[in-house]
């Protein structure tokens, strides 16, 4: 029995050398049939001038514009994203704030899900790219790309993001995002990656325990 390979794979597997036009193109495919994926993930925030690093893990679960992130080292808490509305709910405090992104939304759409079913058209609408190169992370040979925010609000935030891409499925193993102002940066790891899972609607929903405090800060 044979499978057939999905176009950016097969062409992963034939070609000698990478360029910027082939990453977008391969990006482009693969956004078509991404739906949804599970991941464990590690995220690290480096304050460069007093040498502080501080590292949390926890499971990613994504499905369209709907993402869930439950944190469970070394504070629990989830956050939550269904439409415009951001939950950051914290079981210790039994509390959960709510955002509404209103004019912020592109904001956090850029940098949110940054490479989960991201198009090489998108990607180009949103940054400056750039090819940095094809290190070997984690025994996965990457791509990996430089991007520079086009919009003002967004160099605001972040000046530059590195994303390191595994070119046998185009999902994202590693980001890592500068913070505008300062040397600070955080790294955010990707393992154990599932593509295309069967994730229940429910994950999705803002439920909470019912002794849980609902807080909406203004701004």
């Amino acid at each position: 029995m044979t499978f057939a390979l999905p176009a950016f794979a097969k062409r992963a597997q034939e070609r000698s050398s990478l360029t910027l036009a082939t990453v977008l193109r391969d990006l482009d495919d693969q956004a078509k049939g991404f739906q949804s994926l599970t991941a464990d993930i590690s995220r690290t925030k480096v304050t460069v001038v007093v040498n502080v690093k501080s590292t949390e893990t926890g499971v990613l679960y994504v499905h369209g514009e709907k993402m869930r992130l439950e944190m469970k080292t070394p504070d629990p808490r989830t956050i939550l994203r269904t439409g415009d509305t951001i939950y950051i709910y914290t079981p210790g405090l039994k509390r959960v704030e709510e955002y509404n992104l209103g004019k912020h939304r592109q904001l956090v759409d850029e940098f949110l899900l940054l490479g989960f079913g991201t198009s090489g058209h998108d990607l180009e609408k949103g940054f400056l790219v750039t090819l940095l190169g094809e290190p070997t992370l984690d025994h996965q040979k990457t791509a990996l790309l430089e991007l520079t925010p086009k919009s003002a609000q967004a160099r605001n935030q972040i000046s530059k993001i590195h994303l390191w891409l595994d070119e046998s499925s185009w999902l994202p193993v590693q980001q890592e995002f500068f913070e505008t102002g300062s040397d600070d940066y955080f790294i955010i790891q990707y393992s154990n990656e599932v593509r295309n899972p069967n994730i229940p609607d429910s994950r999705f929903r803002p439920h909470w325990p019912k002794d849980t405090q609902r807080i909406r800060p203004e701004g």
